[in-house]
């Protein structure tokens, strides 16, 4: 008892002090539709960099200063949403010390516009993306999305029984009950939204509706709150650092990592992307480019152990149905270091690859 109630004073102690040296403004050109964050970090310029570089690959895969206008491909639906993108504001919230969450409203419009919300969280000692697994002990992994998915559960329990209630419902309250009794409630931390606060975790779930149930949605996503003296006790040693405001940092996950080396001779820099796990085992996303023309390329990657496997597709071929690769990496993770070979497709000729994590 006596190391937590310890632990909160340290980390009660740093709510209050957010950085006054971080600084957001607007990514310019601003425009009606076009409102979005760039950091300011002068006491730490590679956490800036990399913070801006993630922020605009990700959401926009546009790469810092490699044209004047940064929301071209967003705005234009060419990105591989192939969709319109549009970023109305964004907002920097108040959390401890060592951590940045922003969050950010916007609209995607395909067939259809539909309005968003999302928070990114960047641990301002390594400018790293913070991803929810990471805060917690893997043995406490299916408590913490019990505990969220219970929360879920009463708040869409106790809505349908005012719904209930109502003696002679309507043909719409009756598809509303329909719907939240449906409500898909096995949500796990890896797909959770979540941002940071003085003194609590926000996780963002969501919403029990479709597009086509949208209107009938009184609820929307599922917000749930919960005191960091909740969670101390199935914290990582990465977020006990983390949040305790600690200098010390830890060895976190691979996925939204940066990652700088070379093809060759010729500088690159990737961003790994979002891990995940299909039929032939653990997979990955990611981007890359070179330095020197800044265009973005794809990674198809798969793990197995500490071994990669990459493929960079070329083009899809219409008649063939199919992508038509431009080259293979295989390659091996030691640390944070990456070493291996990337193959081209056509003249089967090899060149060295070289990674390491920034």
């Amino acid at each position: 008892m006596k190391k937590k109630i310890v632990f909160f004073l340290l980390i009660s102690g740093v709510y209050f002090s957010q950085q006054k040296n971080v600084k957001i403004s607007d990514l310019q050109p601003k425009s009606e539709d076009a409102v979005f964050p760039v950091v300011s970090y002068p006491g730490n310029p590679l956490a800036e960099n990399k913070m801006n570089t993630f922020l605009q690959v990700n959401e926009l895969e546009y790469i810092p200063n490699s044209g004047p206008d940064p929301f071209k491909k967003a705005a234009t639906a060419t990105n591989s949403y192939t969709n319109y993108l549009y970023f109305y504001s964004w907002k920097k919230l108040e959390t401890p010390k060592n951590i940045l969450s922003i969050g950010i409203d916007g609209e995607a419009s395909g067939a259809y516009p539909e309005g968003f919300s999302k928070w990114i969280n960047f641990d301002l000692r390594t400018g790293n993306f913070i991803n929810g697994p990471d805060l917690f002990r893997p043995n406490a992994f299916k408590t913490i999305e019990n505990l969220i998915n219970q929360k879920i559960r009463k708040r869409v329990d106790d809505f349908v029984k005012e719904l209930k209630a109502d003696k002679n419902p309507t043909e719409e309250v009756q598809e509303q009950i329909a719907m939240y009794e449906g409500c898909f409630l096995e949500n796990t931390l890896e797909y959770i939204e979540f941002y940071f606060g003085k003194d609590k975790l926000t996780f963002v779930a969501g919403r029990c509706s479709n597009h086509a149930m949208r209107a009938l949605d009184d609820l929307g996503s599922h917000s749930i709150e919960i005191p960091y003296k909740d969670l101390e006790k199935y914290w990582s040693p990465y977020a006990k650092n983390l949040l305790s405001g600690s200098e010390k940092t830890d060895t976190t996950s691979f996925q939204y990592k940066l990652l700088k080396g070379k093809i060759d001779k010729y500088p690159i820099t990737v961003l790994i992307k979002h891990l995940y796990t299909d039929n032939e085992g653990n997979a990955f996303s990611a981007m890359y480019w070179y330095d020197k023309n800044k265009k973005l390329i794809e990674w198809d990657g798969r793990i197995d152990g500490d071994h990669i496997s990459i493929t960079e597709n070329d083009h899809y071929n219409e008649e063939l149905g199919k992508w038509i690769p431009r080259a293979f990496i295989e390659a091996n993770k030691k640390g944070s270091k990456i070493t291996g070979t990337w193959q081209d497709y056509k003249t089967k000729k090899y060149l060295n690859l070289e990674l390491e994590e920034l």
